[in-house]
C-alpha cells in the first residue's frame, strides 16, 4: 500500500491516515491510489466494524497537488494544452499545501475506470459508500475541492468547529468532478449544494454542521471520531451492516421497495446467533460479544 496512507486495525476499527503531512495532505496520483487501495484492502476485513479516515499534521486534505499534476500535464501524461480531463483532480491545493492555482488533467491511468462507474478520483470518495461498514470522516484544519469531496464519500464527519470546507472548483472556472454533484445535494439540499458549488465560499465546521455537510463538531475531530467508532464497533455487526445498506438505498427508491427491503433485512437477522445475543447481553448486563460476518 503506498505510504501516502497508512492503515492500522484494532478493536475492530480501522484507521486510515492521510500521511503527507508536509504537503497538507495534497492529493497527487500516489495519494489517489493510497486512498483507494486503503478502502478495497477494508473490504476484504472481515474483523473490521467501523473505519475513521482522517489527516495527519494541519489539516485534513488541502485538495490538489497542482505541482504534481502540472509536470505530469508537461510531461505528455496529460491532455494537451493542460485541460481538465477524466483525473478526478477536485481543484484545491497548490504545491506547497495551500489554495493557490487551478488543477489540471493528471496521468492516462487515472482516466480507466477498471470496470467501475467511477474513474480513480471518484474512487477515492465512492470507496467509502462501498464497504458495508460505517466510515467516519475526521476533518480538521482545511477540506478543499477534492479533499472535501474524500470526506463526502462517509457515512459521517465530525469537524473542528474552525475548519474550513470549501467546493473550490468553481475558482478555476470548472466543476466538481470527485463526486460532490452527488453527496452535495443529498446532504444540504439543491438549493445550498448550488450556493456552495456556485460561490466557492469557505464554510466553517459550525457552519457544515448547521446546514448539513458535516454532522457534528468537535475540538478533537480524530478522538472523537474513534470513540464513535469504537462505540459502533461494539454493535451488531450485521445489524449496523444492515442498516447502512438501507438508508444508503433508501435514496432514489421507492417506498415499496424500500419497505420490501426492510421487511426482509430484519427478517434475516431475526434469530440469528448475533440478535440473540444482543438481547441476552442487555438483560445480562454485560457487553455483548458478537461473531465477525462472513
Amino acid at each position: 500500500m503506498s505510504e501516502r496512507v497508512t492503515t492500522v486495525i484494532e478493536g475492530g476499527v480501522g484507521h486510515v491516515r492521510l500521511n503527507r503531512p508536509d504537503k497538507l495532505n495534497a492529493l497527487d496520483p500516489a495519494m489517489f491510489r493510497g486512498i483507494v487501495e486503503a478502502g478495497e484492502a477494508l473490504k476484504g476485513q472481515r474483523s473490521v466494524r467501523a473505519v475513521v479516515v482522517s489527516g495527519e499534521g494541519r489539516g485534513f486534505c488541502a485538495g490538489l497537488d497542482f505541482a504534481s499534476f502540472q509536470a505530469m500535464a508537461a510531461e505528455g501524461n496529460g491532455p494537451a494544452g493542460g485541460a481538465r480531463g477524466p483525473a478526478g483532480a477536485g481543484g484545491g491545493a497548490a504545491a506547497a499545501g495551500e489554495p493557490g492555482e487551478p488543477a489540471v488533467a493528471g496521468a492516462a491511468e487515472m482516466a480507466s475506470t477498471g470496470g467501475r462507474i467511477t474513474h480513480l478520483g471518484q474512487q477515492a470518495s465512492w470507496v467509502w459508500t462501498e464497504l458495508a461498514v460505517p466510515v467516519i470522516a475526521a476533518v480538521h484544519g482545511v477540506a478543499l475541492g477534492g479533499g472535501l469531496q474524500v470526506a463526502l464519500g462517509a457515512d459521517i464527519r465530525i469537524v473542528a468547529p474552525g475548519a474550513r470546507l470549501s467546493v473550490l472548483e468553481v475558482r478555476w472556472g470548472l466543476t466538481p468532478d470527485m463526486t460532490a454533484t452527488w453527496f452535495l445535494p443529498r446532504l444540504v439540499g439543491p438549493d445550498v449544494a448550488k450556493e456552495l458549488t456556485f460561490t466557492g465560499r469557505m464554510v466553517s465546521g459550525e457552519e457544515a454542521v448547521r446546514i448539513g455537510l458535516a454532522t457534528r463538531v468537535s475540538d478533537d475531530p480524530v478522538a472523537a471520531a474513534l470513540d464513535l467508532a469504537a462505540e459502533i464497533a461494539a454493535k451488531s455487526p450485521l445489524a449496523v451492516r444492515g442498516a447502512k445498506r438501507l438508508i444508503d438505498a433508501s435514496i432514489g427508491r421507492g417506498a415499496a421497495d424500500q419497505f420490501a427491503d426492510e421487511r426482509v433485512t430484519i427478517a434475516a437477522l431475526m434469530g440469528t446467533p448475533d440478535q440473540v445475543e444482543a438481547v441476552r447481553a442487555y438483560f445480562d448486563k454485560r457487553d455483548p460479544v458478537f461473531s465477525d460476518p462472513a
